[in-house]
């Protein structure tokens, strides 16, 4: 089954838990289930178009998704999901 991995600041949507098993078949339906489980997730991965947001990060096995299929990458048993968001920094 994939699972996500949630980073810290969004593990208050999560209920606290860093991972969060889902069965859909490709991650865009995972990212529908993951908002069905924990509500609150697909409007903080996704913008208004059902793209993924610019500053949110998702890889799939250490994979950018935009790199690849993007939302219609398929997923399989024991996939990883990252979700990684953007951080400004520097001077």
């Amino acid at each position: 089954m994939p699972v996500f991995r949630i980073p810290g600041p969004l593990r208050s949507l999560s209920e606290g838990a860093p991972t969060v098993d889902v069965t859909a078949g490709d991650l865009r339906a995972a990212i529908e289930e993951l908002d069905v489980k924990h509500p609150g997730f697909r409007t903080r991965l996704l913008d208004d178009s059902g793209q993924p947001r610019q500053f949110v990060n998702l890889f799939l096995n250490d994979e950018d998704v935009r790199l690849g299929q993007g939302l219609d990458s398929k997923l399989a048993d024991r996939d990883e999901i990252a979700i990684v968001p953007a951080v400004a920094g520097g001077r």
